[in-house]
């Protein structure tokens, strides 16, 4: 599927139901996607943000982490809660 298409529904049937619940709890409103699995820190350098629409409404993308409590060692500090 498109990156533009991640929802929070969408993501609860992701593959990676644990990361995408752990995000959520940090900050609900983070937008992202990503593919195939967030078992360490590197998988989690990979997550794609997004940060906005372009002027033809597309998401725009990043792989710079834009959210400061959204860290590697929060998001799996939930995740072994689940």
């Amino acid at each position: 599927g498109k990156a533009s298409n991640i929802n929070r529904d969408r993501c609860i049937m992701e593959n990676n139901t644990k990361a995408c619940i752990a995000i959520q709890t940090l900050k609900g409103d983070a937008q992202f996607a990503f593919r195939g699995d967030i078992l360490t820190e590197e998988d989690f350098n990979k997550i794609e943000w997004k940060t906005g629409v372009d002027s033809e409404g597309a998401s725009i993308m990043t792989t710079t982490n834009p959210h400061s409590e959204i860290t590697w060692a929060a998001v799996k500090a939930e995740m072994d809660k689940l």
